[in-house]
């Protein structure tokens, strides 16, 4: 899938991947608009990495037109 189609899916609360990414990475999901420390908080992309936790992601050009997006099941 790309990243057009995966998007929707992202934003419904499930969890993405690309099939060409290495194995560590676990997968990518959007969190919404919140607070912290009393200030508005944007939505913003985590990625889980298998050993590491979590930490943002923003995605690269390569992975905006990759075609190789799936959905996570867990």
């Amino acid at each position: 899938m790309t990243f057009e189609e995966i998007l929707p899916a992202l934003k419904s609360g499930k969890k993405v991947v690309r099939e060409g990414w290495g194995g560590a990475e676990l997968y990518v999901k959007l969190i919404g608009r919140g607070q912290y420390d009393g200030e508005k908080l944007n939505p913003y992309f985590l990625i889980n990495v298998r050993g590491e936790g979590y930490t943002m992601f923003t995605p690269a050009v390569c992975d905006i037109l990759a075609e190789d997006w799936k959905m996570v099941a867990k």
